[in-house]
């Protein structure tokens, strides 16, 4: 799949959701200068905010005429939306739209592990539940967790409060942009529209809590150290800290599957699919290390 060919008789047009969002914007990045039509589907359409050969179109989840509107004449779909209690509702809105659009392949951006009971996870059990009943060709890519979940800690690092409920379990974290030159192998594919499959994406290999303060220790020149919290105590730390209830219940389930080592898992599937290995831990801290302090030293 690493080798991407497009037909110079066809110009494909590929829709984004979420173009704004971490995920989303990597993959604008990455599909910005292929041979596509692009469009970013956006509640608030910004020209500053994309490439000027990047189309915008205003999507409105209570006008849902504006979903089919923005995705008339789109071969595919990049469906991607933040966590939020509308998340199950406003993909499956999605979806219909896709559909009644004549997109025939939706890849749809999804989570790794066991169906759970934690928001968001249920949340994508059920959307990925309604595609499999649709009529449509779809990729699932179902990442672990991305490496930008230890930017909420770049400022407890600083002051030596960084800490969770994550124990010494270890989790296989992965690069955004990673996912993203995922997705963008999936949409360039000419022969997947028919497809109906699921990727799972991982990192180079799980980390504990303490070993990545042991990396961030030695890029900082100074001991960092993760302070372990039972649940309860986190959830309160991270509600105290201005979290609202939503953001504390995610962080705090995010420990507890963290804390039983669920997402250690590791895959080959980015190589597979992109033609290159997973970006690394160590290589995302140094290129963020600002957010957790001044860098003294670097392998």
């Amino acid at each position: 799949m690493p080798q991407i060919s497009l037909t110079s008789a066809h110009t494909p047009r590929i829709a984004v959701a979420g173009a704004t969002g971490r995920v989303g914007s990597a993959l604008i990045n990455a599909l910005s200068n292929d041979p596509i039509k692009l469009i970013a589907l956006t509640r608030k359409p910004d020209p500053a905010h994309f490439a000027t050969n990047v189309a915008q179109a205003t999507v409105d989840f209570d006008n849902l005429t504006t979903l089919q509107d923005a995705l008339q004449g789109a071969e595919r779909l990049f469906l991607a939306h933040g966590t939020s209690p509308w998340q199950a509702k406003n993909e499956i809105a999605l979806i219909d739209a896709a559909i009644g659009a004549g997109v025939r392949h939706i890849v749809k951006l999804s989570v790794f592990g066991p169906p759970l009971r934690l928001h968001p996870y249920d949340w994508h059990t059920r959307i990925e539940s309604y595609l499999s009943t649709c009529d449509i060709g779809y990729t699932l890519l179902r990442p672990t967790t991305f490496f930008d979940v230890l930017a909420l800690g770049g400022e407890s690092v600083m002051k030596d409060t960084w800490g969770g409920a994550a124990g010494n379990g270890t989790v296989n974290l992965i690069d955004t942009r990673d996912i993203a030159d995922c997705a963008r192998a999936v949409l360039l594919d000419p022969n997947s529209n028919d497809y109906q499959r699921a990727f799972h994406l991982t990192g180079e290999h799980a980390w504990s809590m303490p070993k990545i303060a042991e990396e961030l220790s030695f890029f900082l020149g100074r001991d960092v150290r993760y302070h372990h919290r039972s649940l309860a105590e986190h959830r309160k730390h991270l509600l105290s800290s201005g979290k609202n209830e939503l953001v504390a219940d995610v962080l705090t389930g995010l420990d507890l599957i963290f804390s039983q080592s669920v997402l250690s898992e590791s895959t080959s599937t980015v190589q597979v699919l992109t033609g290159h290995a997973p970006r690394t831990l160590p290589a995302w801290l140094l290129e963020n290390i600002a957010m957790f302090g001044e860098l003294a030293q670097e392998r």
